[in-house]
């Protein structure tokens, strides 16, 4: 399972609330054209937090993270299936909140206090938690994440979230 994000303009989002078929072969473009040109993460469409997307889930959760950026909020589809459930997404205004929060809450502060086995009491995706530095997995990914958002905010973009 791999948390995955597309930064879409407002009328993206608008053409992807209509038609998701629509949304599912821009998500497959962009990965496409992606893939190989590899961009950092300001400079991306497409961002995947890999697999570290439940640990973020559960350090977010923990630090009353006001925006949900690992699920995404409103639904794209109810009943239509991207991998793991169907598609979410975040209107720019909670991008833009979630971005603000993201720069507010360092992952040094996400950490504090946490004991890997509440990890791995809470069953966080992938397990593992009691190997040495496997908090320190996540910090990448947050990172990217966070620079994600920050790029996305500024260009007052709205985000489709899914698991695949």
């Amino acid at each position: 399972m791999i948390g995955e994000y597309l930064r879409v303009t407002a009328t993206e989002l608008d053409r992807a609330i209509q038609d998701p078929d629509w949304a599912r072969d821009l998500v497959e473009e962009v990965q496409d054209a992606e893939e190989e040109s590899e961009p950092a993460p300001p400079e991306a469409r497409h961002f995947s937090t890999y697999k570290t997307w439940d640990m973020l889930r559960f350090l977010l959760s923990r630090a009353d993270f006001p925006v949900n950026v690992i699920l995404g909020e409103e639904p794209l589809t109810e009943d239509e299936d991207w991998g793991y459930g169907p598609a979410r997404y975040l209107r720019p205004e909670r991008v833009r909140l979630a971005c603000e929060a993201l720069r507010a809450v360092s992952y040094d502060r996400l950490l504090s206090g946490v004991d890997p086995a509440e990890l791995t009491d809470a069953e966080v995706y992938p397990l593992g938690w009691s190997e040495p530095d496997a908090l320190e997995w996540g910090r990448p990914w947050y990172d990217g994440l966070a620079q994600f958002f920050e790029a996305a905010a500024k260009a007052d973009d709205a985000m489709l979230v899914w698991l695949d």
